[in-house]
C-alpha cells in the first residue's frame, strides 16, 4: 500500500478515473472489454469498486462492458504447472470438484477487478466453465449468451461478439499478454494448430450436475506481446494512448487487433 501512496499524486475517486477515461476516448454506448491492473493506478479509494463505478459510468447503461472472468482451476490439472500437481491428485480433481456456477465459481488470475465486476448487479456472466466472460449493459446478455463450450475464446464465444459490435480493447495498466482477442485471432489465423479434449462439471438447466466434455485450441500467448507491439507499430491509427492516474493505458480497436494478429500468426508461427 505504501508504494501505491508514493506513485500516486492524490487518490484515484471514480470522477477521476472516469474524467481520465474519457480523455482517452471512451464514450457512452461503447462495447468496452477491459483488461486491467488494480495496482498500477496507484491508490485507488474504495478499491475495485471504485474502478467497476467509473467504468460504469464512462459507458452509460446506453453501452456494455466487458471483461474477462476465467477460471483456469477448471482447465485440465494434467497441465498444471504453477504448480503442478501429483499424477494421483488429477482424478479426484477432474471428478469431485463442484460444478462450476457463473453466479458462485471465483475468477482466477484476471486481477481484482473483474472478480469484483461479476458480483455486480445485473451483470450477466458467460457459462464456460474455464473461458467465461461477463458483461453489464445494453448488450450485455447478448455478448455472453450462446457461449460455446466448444473452443471458448473463438467464434461462438464474446471475444466473436464484441468483434462483431465493433468494439474497443482497453488496456488499462496492462499490455498485450494478457490481451485475450489474440486468442480469437488464434482461431482465425489460417495454420495447423493442436486441439485438447477436456471434461468438466457444470449445471444443466434444472440445477443437476452434468460433466461436459469439449474441445479446446491449444492457446499459446507466449508471442502475443510481440504480436501487439508490431500491430501498434504496423497500426497506429487504431492505438490510442494515455493514462488514467498513474497507469499506462490503450485503446485498440478491436477488429484491427484480431485480423492484424491472424495474418500474423500466420506469419510468424511455425
Amino acid at each position: 500500500m505504501e508504494e501505491r501512496i508514493e506513485q500516486t499524486d492524490e487518490p484515484m475517486t471514480p470522477d477521476r478515473i472516469a474524467g481520465d477515461l474519457a480523455d482517452l476516448g471512451v464514450e457512452p454506448g461503447d462495447t468496452l472489454l477491459v483488461h486491467s491492473s488494480l495496482s498500477s493506478l496507484g491508490w485507488v479509494t474504495g478499491g475495485p469498486p471504485a474502478v467497476v463505478d467509473a467504468l460504469m459510468g464512462a459507458l452509460t447503461p446506453e453501452g456494455t462492458l466487458v471483461m474477462p472472468t476465467h477460471s483456469p482451476q477448471y482447465s485440465d490439472p494434467s497441465r498444471w504447472h504453477n504448480p503442478p500437481v501429483p499424477d494421483d491428485w488429477e482424478d479426484v480433481i477432474r471428478t469431485e470438484r463442484p460444478p462450476y456456477r457463473p453466479d458462485v465459481t471465483p475468477t482466477r488470475g484476471v486481477g481484482s477487478i473483474p472478480e469484483c465486476f461479476r458480483k455486480y448487479p445485473d451483470v450477466r456472466r458467460s457459462r464456460h466453465p474455464v473461458y467465461s466472460f461477463a458483461a453489464w449493459g445494453a448488450n450485455a446478455e447478448e455478448v455472453v449468451a450462446g457461449h460455446s463450450y466448444d473452443h471458448g475464446m473463438g467464434e461462438k464465444s464474446p471475444l466473436a461478439a464484441v468483434y462483431d459490435r465493433g468494439g474497443t480493447v482497453l488496456m488499462l495498466g496492462t499490455d498485450h499478454d494478457t490481451n485475450t482477442s489474440l486468442h480469437l485471432a488464434e482461431h482465425r489465423a489460417d495454420r495447423e494448430q493442436g486441439v485438447s479434449n477436456q471434461t468438466v462439471p457444470v449445471l444443466d438447466d434444472d440445477g443437476e450436475q452434468e460433466f461436459v466434455a469439449f474441445e479446446q485450441l491449444e492457446y499459446d500467448a507466449d508471442d502475443f506481446a510481440d504480436a501487439g507491439q508490431d500491430f501498434e507499430d504496423d497500426r497506429p491509427e487504431a492505438v490510442t494512448r494515455g493514462a488514467v492516474g498513474p497507469a499506462d493505458a490503450k485503446l485498440l480497436d478491436q477488429r484491427a487487433v484480431v485480423d492484424y494478429g491472424a495474418d500474423w500468426f500466420e506469419a510468424n508461427r511455425s
